[in-house]
C-alpha cells in the first residue's frame, strides 16, 4: 500500500454520528428500578466507573438565544454549539482534553459532529475565533465552527453538569445506548470549565434525565420497560432548563420546576 492509500485509510479526527433520542424524566425511586433492569439487558460502559462519569458543557449563542429558540418552538431543523468535558472539571488545564460538538436535529433525527481538542485550542476556536489545528479530516469542521461563532456572533451562555452512568447495547442492541443523568446543574457566568464559581441545582435532586439513543430503532423490551414504569416522553433540554432556571428566558411550558435557591 502506498503512503497516500495510507493516509487516506487513517482515521479522521471528526467523529460524526446519527441516531434518534428520546428522554424521560424519573424520580429516585423509579432510577434505582430502572437501573436495575438495564443492567441485566446491558453492559455498562467502560468509561462510567463506580457512579458514573461527570459531564461538564459550555454552550454557545447569540445575543438573542437563536438556539435556545429554535429549541423552544421545536424548528424541524436546529443546532446548538457547545465545549464538552468529561469527568473532573476542577482538574482541566489547558491541555486537557475537550470536545467542540455542533449537535443539530434534522426532523426526528439528532445529528452530533465533534473533535477532541486541548481545551486551550478549543477556547481558541470558539472564543478567539482563530482558526486551530485540528488534525486530519478535522479542518472543514473548525471552518464550520468559525463560521458560526464569527457569522452569528456567539458566545458563551450557559454551563450544565451534571454525574452520567451509561449502559450499552450488544448482539441484537448494539447501537444502544441509555443514560441516567444525576444532579443537573448550571451556572450563567464564569464559564472556564475549572473556574472556582456556584453551580446551581437546575433539575430537582430527586429527579433524574432518562436518554434512549438508537441508532436505527428501540428495541421492543426498552419501549415495554418505560411503559412498565409509566414513563412519558418528555423534551427537556438542559441547555433550555438553564438558559430558564437563571432568568435569560421565560419559563417554557417544557420547563422542569427547581428546587428554589439551592446550591452545591
Amino acid at each position: 500500500m502506498s503512503p497516500a492509500d495510507s493516509s487516506l485509510r487513517a482515521p479522521s479526527a471528526l467523529h460524526a454520528f446519527n441516531r434518534y433520542e428520546i428522554k424521560y424524566l424519573i424520580g429516585s425511586s423509579a432510577a434505582v428500578a430502572l437501573r436495575e433492569e438495564l443492567a441485566a439487558r446491558l453492559t455498562p460502559d467502560p468509561n462510567s466507573g463506580e457512579g458514573g462519569y461527570g459531564v461538564w458543557s459550555t454552550y454557545y449563542d447569540t445575543a438573542a438565544l437563536r438556539f435556545y429558540w429554535e429549541k423552544i418552538e421545536g424548528l424541524r431543523f436546529r443546532r446548538k454549539l457547545r465545549v464538552r468535558h468529561y469527568g473532573d472539571r476542577s482538574t482541566v488545564g489547558a491541555d486537557s482534553p475537550v470536545y467542540v460538538e455542533v449537535k443539530q436535529r434534522v426532523n426526528r433525527v439528532t445529528q452530533k459532529r465533534r473533535i477532541r481538542l486541548p481545551y486551550a485550542a478549543a477556547r481558541e476556536l470558539c472564543d478567539g475565533r482563530r482558526r486551530v489545528d485540528a488534525g486530519d479530516g478535522g479542518a472543514g469542521f473548525v471552518d464550520e465552527v468559525l463560521g458560526l461563532v464569527a457569522g452569528l456572533d456567539l458566545r458563551p451562555v450557559a454551563m450544565t453538569g451534571y454525574q452520567r452512568e451509561a449502559y450499552l447495547g450488544t448482539g441484537a442492541d448494539l447501537g444502544l445506548r441509555v443514560t441516567m443523568d444525576h444532579r443537573v446543574r448550571g451556572r450563567d457566568r464564569d464559564f472556564h470549565l475549572a473556574a472556582e464559581a456556584e453551580n446551581r441545582l437546575i433539575v430537582p435532586a430527586s429527579m433524574t434525565i432518562l436518554e434512549v439513543k438508537a441508532d436505527d430503532r428501540v428495541p421492543y423490551w426498552l419501549t415495554d420497560l418505560t411503559a412498565r414504569h409509566g414513563l412519558s416522553v418528555v423534551r427537556v433540554s438542559k441547555y433550555c432548563q438553564c438558559v430558564e432556571s437563571f432568568g435569560r428566558a421565560p419559563r417554557s411550558l417544557f420547563h422542569v420546576p427547581e428546587t428554589a435557591d439551592q446550591e452545591l
